[in-house]
């Protein structure tokens, strides 16, 4: 047997501020005119009431969900946690509501993600794109009037703004140091699930060729590996590229384990924090004393880097910056639909600390 539907209504808000339905429809949904009075009057009687607004129904009426949705690349990655904890702090200042959901790094997961949150009248979109080389899905949302976002990744040829850091002066800057330290067998850890990004994995002799726009996150961190090589006159051996394929900290720690096993680095970088978790759980797997037997360096900043013995260096983003930044362009672009394209790009920060060791002559430059 059903139970009685008690949910309060615009009726019952009505009759209690004794307005007409229309009235108290209008002060409720925040749409026409009614007077200051007035409206004081009916939120008085819909706060003593109870009443919750129906988000449908408003925005049945006005065109507008009063929510925004998001799709991270991994919502379980810190980085994505981090963003949203941004993104959230500015939405609610809107008073919005965010709904979330993750791709897993997968174009068609993705894809559908999209489709159900404009299917759900999202004002717009803030997104992590899986491929940049595959956002046509983004391109049909945007010609359809929906405001995107993109968050961690650039696409110049999507009318969507941005807000990233330079991934490719990122790595390059970790590479040089660790170069500068007296490294020639730096492994790096990365993704690379792009067919793009590995092209450049399986040729990186050709990095000179490779658009830097085209690339991934990942792909963009092992351009900038091989320009610092590049530019210190160091040769790199292709056994040192480790490509885990998918976000997978186990595959992380899998080619970790492999590399140095096959491949004697004297140093490892891995690329994210996904990356670093697997990477680091390999290196204390064999028992490799950090930094005096290998150095270690890592992208993120994670709290748990700075408990371990010896603690971790690496490359500092503004995540919680970035997510806030996404989501003040995300509402001015539903505000003012005519803006130019932005492209807003932050600075890292390198945390130097003790898993670094001079092994030998630093390189000039």
């Amino acid at each position: 047997m059903n139970k009685k539907n008690n949910r309060i209504t615009v009726k019952d808000v009505a009759r209690k501020a004794g307005v007409s339905t229309a009235a108290a429809g209008r002060a409720l949904g925040g749409y026409g005119y009614v007077s200051e009075e007035l409206r004081e009057k009916i939120m008085r009687a819909a706060e003593e009431l109870g009443y919750v607004a129906n988000q449908v129904a408003r925005a049945m009426i006005t065109g507008k969900s009063q929510t925004i949705g998001v799709v991270g690349a991994d919502i379980s990655n810190p980085f994505f946690a981090e963003a949203l904890r941004g993104i959230s702090d500015i939405a609610r200042r809107h008073e919005f509501g965010v709904l979330i959901t993750s791709s897993d790094e997968d174009v068609p997961r993705e894809q559908e993600a999209v489709r159900i949150l404009l299917e759900k009248q999202v004002d717009g979109l803030i997104v992590s794109p899986a491929d940049i080389n595959n956002c046509r899905h983004l391109d049909q949302a945007i010609a359809q009037g929906i405001p995107v976002v993109l968050l961690d990744r650039k696409l110049p040829t999507l009318a969507a703004d941005a807000v990233l850091i330079d991934n490719v002066h990122a790595s390059r800057e970790a590479t040089r140091y660790l170069l500068s330290c007296g490294h020639r067998r730096i492994a790096i850890i990365t993704e690379l699930s792009s067919d793009y990004d590995t092209q450049l994995a399986l040729e990186p002799e050709k990095f000179a060729t490779i658009n830097a726009d085209r690339l991934n996150s990942s792909g963009a961190r092992l351009l900038g590996y091989l320009l610092a090589h590049h530019e210190a006159g160091v040769a790199v051996e292709k056994t040192l590229i480790r490509r885990t394929g998918k976000y997978c900290a186990q595959r992380a720690f899998e080619e970790t384990l492999a590399v140095l096993d096959d491949a004697a680095p004297t140093a490892v970088f891995a690329v994210d924090n996904v990356m670093t978790q697997g990477a680091w759980r390999a290196v204390r797997e064999r028992g490799i004393a950090v930094p005096q037997k290998l150095s270690f360096f890592a992208f993120d900043e994670l709290d748990w880097l700075t408990l371990t013995t010896p603690r971790i260096s690496t490359v500092a983003q503004p995540i919680h910056h970035m997510g806030v930044h996404a989501a003040e362009l995300l509402f001015r672009r539903i505000r003012e639909t005519d803006l130019p394209v932005s492209w807003q790009t932050y600075q890292v920060e390198m945390k130097l600390r003790e898993s670094v060791a001079t092994i030998a002559a630093k390189v000039k430059g």
